[in-house]
C-alpha cells in the first residue's frame, strides 16, 4: 500500500522503492508496462513525463532555432499541427502502456514566448479531452492561471524553496524570490486542485528547510538531486 504522497524519479530499477508512494512521475522509456501494472496493483499511480513546449528529439518542422540552455531541447511552435499530433500521440501511447496519468512539463513560456500562452492552454485543453479521466499534473504553468485549474487535477511547484546552481550545488532562493513564490502558492491554493512541491538539496538541513516551508502552504514536498535520480 502506498504511503508518502509523491516522488519524481528519472532513473530505473527502483520499483520496490517507488511502491512506497501514492504517485510517481517517471520517464516513459524507463519502465515497462509490467512494472507499471505492478505499481498500480499496489495503489501507486505512475504519471508519464510529457514536455509541451520543448522537443529533445531530432530536427522537426515544428522546432524553433532556440534551445533550452539547461537541457538542450529545442523550443517549439506550440500550435504547429505536427507538434500537437506528436504530443497527443505520446500521451495516448503512455496511457495504453498502463501509465495512470501524465506530468505536463515546460509550461513556463510566458517570459520567453508570451504569444504561445493561448496555444499552450489550448494544447492542455486538448490533452484533457483526449485523456480524460487520466490524472494530469502540471508543472508550474503560472502564465496559464487561473484557467489551468479547470484542466488539470494537480499542480507542482518545482523549485519552490531551493534552486540548483551552475556549479552543481544547491542553495535557498533569496528572500525576495521566496516571497514571490509564496504569493504564487496562495494563488494555486485557490484553484482547488492537488498541490505538490519539488525541491533540490544535498544536505539534511536544506532538505528540512524545503519540506518545512512547503508544509506551511499545505504542499507535500519531494526533495531530490537535480537529475531526479535519487529516491
Amino acid at each position: 500500500m502506498a504511503g508518502a504522497e509523491i516522488a519524481f524519479y528519472y532513473g530505473d530499477n527502483q520499483v520496490a522503492k517507488l511502491a512506497g508512494y501514492r504517485r510517481v512521475v517517471l520517464q516513459a522509456n524507463q519502465h515497462t508496462s509490467t512494472q507499471l501494472r505492478w505499481l498500480l496493483d499496489r495503489d501507486v499511480q505512475a504519471l508519464g513525463y510529457l514536455s509541451l513546449t520543448e522537443d529533445p528529439g531530432p530536427p522537426q518542422p515544428w522546432q524553433r532555432t532556440e534551445h533550452n540552455p539547461d537541457w538542450g531541447g529545442a523550443f517549439v511552435y506550440v500550435d504547429h499541427p505536427g507538434w500537437v499530433s506528436h504530443v497527443l500521440g505520446q500521451a495516448v501511447d503512455m496511457l495504453r502502456r498502463d501509465f495512470s496519468g501524465l506530468f505536463l512539463d515546460t509550461l513556463n513560456i510566458e517570459f520567453t514566448f508570451p504569444d504561445e500562452v493561448p496555444h499552450l492552454l489550448d494544447l492542455v485543453r486538448r490533452l484533457r479531452d483526449a485523456t480524460y479521466p487520466a490524472y494530469l499534473l502540471a508543472n508550474r504553468g503560472f502564465g496559464l492561471l487561473p484557467a489551468l485549474g479547470e484542466l488539470v487535477d494537480g499542480v507542482l511547484f518545482e523549485s519552490f524553496s531551493v534552486r540548483w546552481t551552475d556549479d552543481g550545488g544547491y542553495t535557498p532562493w533569496p528572500s525576495d524570490t521566496l516571497a514571490v513564490h509564496a504569493q504564487y502558492a496562495e494563488r494555486l491554493r485557490e484553484l482547488g486542485v492537488d498541490l505538490y512541491a519539488l525541491d533540490y538539496a544535498d544536505t539534511a538541513e536544506l532538505t528540512e528547510f524545503a519540506i518545512r516551508r512547503a508544509s506551511q502552504f499545505h504542499m507535500p514536498c519531494f526533495v531530490s538531486n537535480r537529475e531526479l535520480t535519487r529516491l
